[in-house]
């Protein structure tokens, strides 16, 4: 019995200040799934739902919102998974999980977020409830502050990250006006990136506003089949690894600069792959903040710990680079609706390997990492996907 699982289909809302109410989302995200996958929505055999929410949203219990989307999904299981900011992840990773275990053959996931309706204090709060709660000095942090103090321990022990976070705005930004989902199609240079100015605050000291991902509305959706099920699918991709790591809560006990849980999650996604950095055609990865996207290219073995920025010099992740990251933009430019940002991740690399990804498309893409974080590196979720052209 063969433990592979496909991709079959997707589903993705644009990301932004929509009007949709959380249950729109949810429901166009998954009957766009389910369209392209070709299958009845009553072979769908369980539906799990990426939602953070952290009171952003009165829907305590949203798990079954996506039986709204077709009659044939009322009495199927239903499950809400909540990771911070990798609820997506934990999502699928939670679908994977039902259809190796033979409980499923066809599973539906949907990611969403509603937050665009809140103020971005109200949001903030809402967010920084990911954070450790049983210290004073933690519990007191929004994230951007967290990511400040990042990249001034970054500055302290390998020299100073302005410059480089400045270029990975910039490429994110460019990359997103390549793509109609994106939140922001606006191009951001990098000269405007790197300077302090009305329109570019400081938010968290040394953190401008361009360092900073999006508040966003938004939803995405997979179907996810058993290799039995995904024998006549018109498309499919092979999830080829799918690896979790949790760290300790606490930023006390971690070095945080040694960004261990990311790392070893995409270790072992590469050695259960069974390939190496270089054979990636491209990744999207979690840039909530851009110091999070420059400890990422040293997670993923892109650079030397401490020389990030070398990715970035070499021209390894940009567009046409070796390893292009985040040609949807990203976190940063494509928008961030919390529990809707993992299922986007890999409904997206889904595109890029069945080559519809439009003017994002890289050519002949055979391999993709997504990586998923929640929280400060605590939950770490790694995917790789391998094209089938079988």
């Amino acid at each position: 019995m063969t433990h592979d699982v496909y991709i079959i289909g997707s589903g993705h809302t644009r990301f932004g200040r929509l009007q949709q109410t959380l249950e729109e989302l949810v429901v166009e995200a998954a009957r766009d799934a389910i369209s392209e996958a070709g299958i009845a929505p009553s072979e769908i055999d369980a539906v799990f739902l990426g939602h953070f929410n952290s009171g952003l949203v009165p829907d305590g219990f949203a798990s079954s919102l996506i039986h709204q989307a077709d009659p044939a999904f009322r009495f199927k299981p239903a499950v809400r998974c909540e990771n911070a900011c990798a609820s997506g992840s934990a999502a699928i990773y939670s679908g994977l999980d039902a259809i190796r275990s033979g409980r499923a053959r066809n599973v539906l996931v949907v990611g969403a977020e509603k937050m665009t309706h809140r103020s971005t204090g109200d949001v903030t709060t809402a967010l920084a409830g990911a954070g450790y709660q049983n210290d004073p000095v933690e519990r007191g942090l929004s994230f951007p502050q967290v990511f400040a103090i990042v990249a001034q321990a970054y500055a302290e022990r390998y020299g100073d990250p302005l410059d480089a976070m400045a270029r990975i705005s910039a490429k994110n930004h460019a990359n997103a006006m390549n793509n109609p989902l994106a939140q922001m199609h606006k191009p951001v240079p990098y000269e405007f990136c790197r300077e302090v100015s009305d329109q570019n605050p400081l938010i968290a000291p040394p953190l401008r506003l361009s360092d900073c991902s999006l508040i966003s509305d938004g939803a995405a959706a997979i179907v996810l089949s058993s290799a039995d099920a995904a024998a006549s699918a018109k498309r499919r991709v092979r999830i080829a690894a799918a690896e979790h790591v949790s760290d300790f809560l606490p930023m006390s006990r971690r070095d945080f600069l040694a960004f261990e849980g990311p790392a070893r999650a995409i270790a072992q996604a590469y050695a259960a792959a069974g390939i190496s950095a270089g054979d990636l055609d491209f990744a999207e990865v979690h840039d909530c903040f851009t110091p999070a996207e420059l400890l990422i290219y040293e997670a993923m073995g892109l650079a030397p710990k401490g020389q990030g920025a070398r990715a970035l010099e070499e021209g390894t992740v940009f567009a046409d680079g070796r390893t292009p990251v985040n040609l949807s933009g990203g976190l940063k430019a494509k928008g961030h609706p919390v529990g809707a940002t993992g299922v986007s991740m890999h409904a997206l690399a889904f595109r890029q390997l069945t080559g519809q990804a439009g003017a994002m498309q890289r050519k002949g893409a055979e391999w993709g990492l997504t990586f998923n974080m929640g929280g400060t590196a605590v939950a770490n979720y790694a995917s790789v996907l391998n094209a089938d052209r079988a």
